[in-house]
């Protein structure tokens, strides 16, 4: 039977209690899921993400973690808040917001010691890491020198190494190069063949089909549009143009003019 991880009904929240952000969410996502939350900019996705990991709360709705409520009393408990935070990992959209410790080797090494783990324990995890990652060079940087696909390695190497069951990701490839982005696409995809559950937000259309098995949509409206296999959901180009995720570009060659539809590759300024 499986194992559902995050179940959410019925959510609303708002921003300021007049921005609406998410209204009316039903959600439910099961224990090994690779899911992809897509939508066009400020549909909602990384306010459900930061939902899920807990920092921000419903104003109406429910959304359940473990079989457990995720509110606010549930977090102030001591024992559940140590256990979920153990158990999911958000990286953030924009890295800097995560980034804080004064070198790379640091802020990778902080999680497991806010944790308790023994820094020699640890040592061998954080080596296998930043291997992983490609980033030894950079384990003796400040955060702040780093370019931006750096920073989103770092991020990513800060949580990872922890190990969490659940991974959140906020538009992941967003100012990535190419490579890079193929290298993450791997990694992430290495991570899930572990067993661990994978949540992304993304509108990088090129990579929702490696990266999930199922793709719930936002629409304007702050709601889940559609769900279904990043197949169904990739293969309906007017219902993608008419969602703001691909649009028409035209141009004129031997005097004809010619109509194709180009999906949203690459943004490196920040959204909801």
């Amino acid at each position: 039977m499986s194992e559902i991880i995050f179940e959410s009904k019925d959510v609303h929240f708002s921003y300021l209690g007049r921005y609406p952000a998410l209204c009316g969410i039903n959600i439910m996502i099961e224990r090994g899921q690779r899911v992809a939350v897509i939508g066009a900019n400020g549909s909602g996705k990384s306010t459900l993400l930061h939902i899920l990991d807990g920092l921000l709360f419903p104003d109406r709705g429910v959304v359940r973690a473990f079989g457990r409520d995720l509110d606010e009393e549930a977090l102030a408990d001591e024992q559940f808040n140590r256990y979920f935070r153990s158990k999911v990992g958000l990286v953030f959209q924009n890295p800097d917001v995560q980034l804080f410790c004064p070198t790379v080797k640091e802020e990778i090494m902080f999680g497991p010691l806010n944790f308790g783990f023994d820094h020699t324990a640890i040592t061998p995890i954080f080596n296998y890491i930043v291997d992983l990652f490609g980033i030894r060079q950079l384990v003796d940087r400040m955060p702040h020198q780093l370019s931006i696909g750096e920073k989103r390695k770092v991020a990513m190497a800060s949580v990872l190494i922890s190990g969490p069951d659940v991974l959140l990701l906020d538009e992941p490839t967003a100012g990535l190069d190419p490579k890079t982005s193929r290298d993450l696409i791997g990694l992430l995809n290495q991570y899930h063949a572990n067993g661990k559950t994978i949540i992304t937000a993304t509108h990088d259309m090129h990579i929702v089909g490696e990266i999930a098995d199922i793709v719930y949509v936002f629409g304007r409206d702050k709601k889940i549009i559609r769900s279904g296999s990043p197949a169904e959901i990739l293969a309906d180009i007017k219902f993608l143009q008419d969602n703001n995720l691909i649009h028409i570009h035209s141009h004129t060659h031997d005097g004809k003019i010619h109509v194709h539809p180009h999906q949203h590759l690459r943004h490196d300024h920040l959204h909801a």
